[in-house]
């Protein structure tokens, strides 16, 4: 585990910044399920699942896309994730 995210080069930084696709995780919304949290796609806007969800949309993401980093969509939170490095960070 690295103690740095070193990905942050793939965070798409257009103005304005990356916005989320859909109000919910957008497979869970397609199948008429639910989720326990919410985390945003830095590449794309994809709205995905947590892992405590049952789905885990958010990492399932991760493995097809290979896209490094997800912002928590709570309210309140701005921490983000990095997949490969499994390190955890604040927004600045």
């Amino acid at each position: 585990m690295a103690d740095t995210c070193t990905h942050l080069d793939q965070i798409n930084r257009v103005k304005p910044p990356v916005k989320a696709k859909t109000k919910g995780c957008e497979e869970c919304l397609k199948m008429g399920d639910s989720w326990v949290h919410l985390r945003l796609c830095l590449s794309c806007g994809h709205v995905g699942c947590c892992d405590s969800s049952k789905n885990k949309h958010a990492t399932k993401h991760f493995r097809a896309t290979k896209h490094p980093v997800v912002r928590s969509q709570e309210p309140g939170e701005s921490w983000m994730w990095c997949y490969v490095d499994e390190v955890m960070f604040e927004n600045d």
